[in-house]
């Protein structure tokens, strides 16, 4: 349960879930609407593929739960420990999230089936990057978790079992950010159209560079 929060915990959680529920939004306005940040509808819409032996749009969707899986696993090999800790290789899978959805970007501009691929794996390797913190889940990418601890602690609260403050604070944050993100997102594409991706590569490498920043900024003051 978290006790005590880090400001470097909330304000990198909110504009990483700023930055999912864009490319999210995005992508389910796209020529193909799938949605990449999280995979349960995705992984639904196969399974219903399969059952009418639509091969093509289960290798489509099937590719997208593995792209989301290739990106998580890039975060185990880059990040390693789940548990969230100042100095850990954060600005490294940044910036490769960041490289991941620039290359979406141009797959998007060009209309190529790739580009949702890749913009799922930058979303699994920031799922999977931002996971806990002081024993409390932190996810970035989809609701359904964050959602239901809000539920779950606003029921506790009314039982008079207690009140986690910082962390329904830092779970609510997470979910209007992701709400907030999605509506910039359908309106950055209605104006932009897919170069509305663009400034996903960029918002996700700003914040890497202010990790890395920081980094600096805290080993200075250690020596």
């Amino acid at each position: 349960m978290i006790h005590r929060l880090p400001f470097w915990v909330f304000a990198g959680s909110v504009l990483l879930a700023l930055n999912a529920g864009f490319i999210n939004s995005v992508a389910l306005l796209s020529f193909v609407n799938n949605a990449v940040s999280h995979v349960t509808g995705t992984a639904t819409i196969a399974a219903e593929a399969l059952t009418r032996y639509d091969w093509q749009l289960l290798w489509h969707t099937g590719a997208i739960i593995l792209s989301f899986i290739a990106g998580a696993m890039i975060s185990g090999l880059v990040i390693g420990n789940e548990a969230l800790k100042l100095g850990r290789r954060y600005g490294v899978a940044l910036l490769i999230e960041s490289a991941l959805l620039l290359f979406a970007w141009y797959g998007f501009t060009h209309n190529t089936f790739h580009a949702e691929w890749l913009a799922s794996a930058a979303c699994g390797l920031q799922n999977a990057m931002v996971a806990t913190y002081s024993g409390s889940v932190i996810r970035t990418t989809h609701l359904t978790g964050i959602v239901s601890d809000i539920g779950s602690a606003l029921g506790n609260l009314l039982a008079g079992r207690g009140f986690a403050r910082p962390q329904f604070i830092l779970q609510t944050a997470i979910f209007f950010a992701f709400i907030g993100g999605a509506a910039a997102g359908a309106v950055g594409f209605r104006s932009y159209g897919y170069d509305a991706v663009l400034f996903n590569g960029i918002w996700v490498m700003l914040v890497a560079l202010a990790y890395m920043t920081l980094l600096f900024r805290a080993a200075g003051r250690e020596h």
